[in-house]
């Protein structure tokens, strides 16, 4: 089986114990934190700039978790279009392959 994104980012956090601590500290402690916007709309920002970015394997990841906060998959539908446009076709297509299993468990 094929490490998953946040197997991997566990790695990388142990080896790089700066990085870890700087994610703890600054990003978990401080920026996910602020107040000017919503926990979902902080998922809804990160995977626009993941999509953006072509991040696959981490859009998968924060897509699943945005699901969990709410965000509705018409949203997640929305958001690859955006995307699409602002993007680019290629980021566009990326952030709908991170989104397939999502989409596809909604029609069974």
């Amino acid at each position: 089986m094929q490490p998953t994104s946040t197997t991997d980012s566990a790695r990388v956090y142990k080896n790089v114990p700066q990085l870890a601590r700087i994610r703890e500290e600054v990003l978990l402690g401080d920026v996910w934190k602020q107040p000017e916007l919503s926990y979902r709309d902080r998922i809804l920002v990160t995977c626009s700039v993941l999509a953006a970015g072509g991040k696959v394997d981490e859009l998968k990841v924060w897509m699943r978790r945005g699901v969990e906060a709410g965000i509705t998959l018409d949203e997640l539908r929305g958001l690859v279009v955006q995307v699409t446009f602002y993007a680019g076709w290629p980021a566009g297509l990326a952030a709908g392959k991170a989104a397939l299993d999502l989409f596809e468990a909604d029609q069974k």
